[in-house]
Order: structure tokens, then C-alpha cells, then sequence
């Protein structure tokens, strides 16, 4: 079982979610975050001040799945989010140790669905 996390450009979170729905990927939760990485942000003038932007608005998902469904959801968000430029985003992969639905007390892979 692996957790993936995933942060994105706002506009491309549904084309994203389509991609995941396609690949028959439902389970995820969405996050609105701020955040800094290559972009590094960008300069702009407001009512004549210029204002420097260092954090700028992405999306983060986070993805529960099974082994089997760890490639279709990477290829699932890539294809959703990538343009091509800077800031499209990064995907994590991390292992889960276990996992339990509330519900029926289920465990491990089951839990997952």
C-alpha cells in the first residue's frame, strides 16, 4: 500500500480528477495549500507598491492505494497536470504501514477498496 501526494496548479485539478476517474482511481482527498519551489514566487505593483508573492496557491492530493494501482495513479496525474512549464507540480510516493476502515474494521490492502 502506498500513499501518494501529489501538489498541483489549481486549474488543473479537474483535469486531473478525470484522468484518476479514467483510471478508475475515486478515493482522494483535495487540500488547498501555499507553497514555494522553483518558481519562487513573482513580483507585481498593486495600487502602485510593488508586492513580492513568495508563496503561491497549489493543490495538494493525497491518493491511498494498492500496489497495483501505485502506476495508474502517477500516469493518471501527470498526464492531468503537466503543461509543460515550471510549477506543474511534484508527486511523492510513500509507503503505508497499515491501514483500517472505520466502518468494518477492515485492514490492510482491504481497507484501501
Amino acid at each position: 500500500m502506498k500513499l501518494i501526494i501529489a501538489y498541483i496548479r489549481p486549474e488543473r485539478l479537474n483535469a486531473v480528477k478525470q484522468e484518476l476517474y479514467a483510471a478508475k482511481i475515486f478515493n482522494m482527498s483535495v487540500t488547498n495549500v501555499l507553497g514555494s519551489g522553483r518558481q519562487k514566487g513573482f513580483t507585481e505593483t498593486y495600487r502602485g507598491v510593488v508586492v513580492e508573492v513568495n508563496l503561491l496557491k497549489k493543490v495538494r492530493l493525497e491518493i491511498g492505494v494498492n500496489d497495483d494501482f501505485v502506476q495508474p495513479a502517477i500516469d493518471a496525474i501527470k498526464k492531468g497536470a503537466q503543461t509543460g512549464k515550471e510549477g506543474d507540480g511534484v508527486i511523492f510516493v510513500l509507503e503505508i504501514a497499515d491501514a483500517m476502515r472505520i466502518r468494518t474494521e477492515e485492514k490492510g490492502p482491504a481497507a484501501m477498496g
